[in-house]
């Protein structure tokens, strides 16, 4: 979306037109109604019970809304017309299809002979932008019959729902941010100066939401109005509402300014990423864009530490610590994962997040661990960090922030005391890694710097037998620092070391045949019609049971 611009194509007139003149005297037509191209009736088979036509009481402003072929034929059918007998193959021409604004590759008989031939791969409705021509076309095929469409055409229509999805909440956001606008304006202008404290009262009454749901919509509606870039790519579907709450919420604690530089800096990369990973890049982004108003704000926020309680829909319930000191949390929670690390090699069965929660419940009170357990944790208080930030930032010379594995972004301020607490301990090591213009790490070393493998690999760290040695299984997880899986957040060193061709299958255990892969998509990996290939070192290529393939790459420093 370069310059952050999105274009929005005008729909042409014609749909009111042409059923105006079939109304206004429909004894001139005869049995072909002189629809010599209209489309196959199988292409995008109408559902006469869903929306019955009705032309006599065509509504004010649908000279706008371009006919689809589905339109066509129900006015065709208002008449009793229809292709000539027997004839099932009939296609609108491109001359006709510009002429009433219908896309000619969408009004034509899919290759295929499906009626969701256009939502496929390469086809034209699976990147069409969201609207109402998208929105009629999705709804023909829903009528029809989902089960009727490949695996790769259903994929095309969720895709399009998801779009459609982001353009309605645009909507409503705008009419929110709007309402507010008014009130603002009507006190400025002299009104009663608590008129615009209660817009989100009227929301609630107007959309039946609780109180806190209504100002928790004006408040994204009035944050997403100072963020164009944002709002464009929601209205375009090509993020949905989750990313663009995010990006808002990121932003939060900047001045317009910032707020703009952090957006600018996150909006390209925000389509092809989950909600985790954008977060991850926009806190980066404002951390960096004003290190002091990120400060401040964190400042504010310790000020409200509090632990809090609530009850679980199964039954259960939850305990939680919030807006505590980040370094703090880091370190507590690298306790708790050594505690049930231990727990697990002192013969315990259970999964390591159960064993976490065990480990968590039993500090909180006081309750005794296992004897080998109990001695370790005294030996090793903190557990493995894996804290990652530029040397400037170490030496205090820059505002940069740093990384935490499995945490995300860390103030320079809290990198440098983590950094303090964990140099502390006798068991610190400390690593450099090296990046390249892309900010993927292209060299690492912990006494001696060697280049990773970025393109053909010289196989200088491939271990003989099924286990990786521990250095190598280091560099896979400085080179990809969560599960290999398009959008999996499970950080690398609770991954398995999983060989993408298997070893028995002669694939090497080497930086180019090895990726992180968390146990669940581990095991998505060997399910049949799932196939996974690295075609270079880091980079991974995905082919899911529907046909179509996601890359993924290392995720890059910075």
């Amino acid at each position: 979306m370069p310059g952050c611009a999105s274009a929005l194509t005008a729909a042409p007139a014609g749909l009111a037109s042409l059923a105006g003149a079939a109304v206004a005297d429909p004894g001139n037509w005869d049995d072909s109604c002189g629809w010599d191209s209209l489309p196959a009736r199988g292409a995008i088979p109408p559902a006469w019970d869903v929306i019955p036509p009705a032309w006599d009481t065509v509504p004010t402003g649908w000279d706008a809304i371009p006919p689809t072929a589905e339109d066509l034929w129900r006015l065709a059918s208002d008449f009793d017309c229809g292709p000539p007998d027997g004839d099932d193959s009939w296609a609108i021409g491109a001359d006709d299809a510009w002429a009433m604004g219908v896309d000619a590759d969408l009004a034509a008989p899919p290759r295929d002979g499906g009626p969701g031939a256009g939502f496929a791969v390469g086809g034209a409705a699976d990147t069409m932008p969201p609207g109402v021509t998208l929105a009629e076309l999705a709804s023909g095929i829903w009528a029809a019959g989902l089960d009727r469409l490949t695996d790769d055409q259903l994929i095309g229509v969720l895709r399009a729902w998801r779009r459609l999805t982001a353009w309605t909440a645009a909507g409503e956001l705008a009419a929110a941010a709007e309402l507010h606008r008014r009130r603002t304006d009507e006190v400025a202008a002299g009104a009663d100066p608590h008129l615009a404290e209660h817009v989100g009262d009227e929301l609630a009454a107007s959309l039946t939401l609780t109180t806190r749901g209504a100002d928790q919509l004006l408040d994204f509606a009035v944050r997403l109005d100072r963020l164009p870039c944002t709002r464009a790519a929601l209205t375009a579907g090509e993020i949905d509402r989750a990313k663009a709450y995010v990006i808002a919420d990121e932003v939060s604690c900047l001045d317009h300014a910032h707020a703009a530089a952090v957006e600018a800096a996150v909006i390209a990369r925000a389509p092809g990423q989950t909600t985790g990973q954008l977060r991850a890049s926009a806190r980066r982004a404002a951390l960096a864009a004003d290190p002091e108003a990120a400060s401040r704000h964190r400042e504010q926020a310790e000020q409200e530490a509090r632990v809090e309680v609530w009850s679980e829909p199964s039954g259960t319930a939850a305990l939680a610590g919030r807006d505590l000191r980040p370094s703090d949390v880091i370190a507590a929670d690298k306790r708790i994962d050594s505690l049930a690390r231990q727990l697990k090699a002192a013969g315990i069965e259970e999964g390591l997040d159960r064993l976490r929660a065990r480990a968590y419940i039993a500090l909180l009170l006081g309750q005794p661990l296992p004897s080998q357990c109990s001695s370790t944790a005294t030996k090793n208080a903190t557990g493995p960090v894996n804290l990652t930030m530029p040397l400037a930032t170490w030496l205090g010379a820059s505002s940069e922030p740093g990384e935490v594995a499995g945490f995300g972004a860390v103030a320079a301020a809290d990198s440098r005391a983590l950094a303090e607490r964990l140099a502390s301990e006798r068991a610190a090591r400390w690593c450099l890694t090296l990046t390249g213009q892309d900010g993927r790490a292209v060299a690492h070393g912990c006494l001696t710097v060697r280049p990773l493998a970025v393109g053909d690999c010289p196989h200088q760290r491939e271990s003989a037998g099924y286990q990786p040695s521990p250095g190598l299984r280091h560099v896979i997880t400085v080179r990809q620092r969560t599960c290999s899986f398009p959008g999996c957040r499970r950080p690398a060193a609770r991954c398995d070391q999983d060989h993408t061709v298997p070893h028995d299958r002669g694939g090497r255990t080497c930086e180019c045949n090895l990726a992180p892969l968390c146990r669940r998509h581990h095991q998505a990996k060997q399910v049949r019609g799932w196939q996974l290939d690295q075609p270079v070192p880091g980079t991974l290529v995905w082919r899911l049971p529907h046909g179509r393939s996601y890359w993924v790459d290392p995720e890059p420093y910075g």
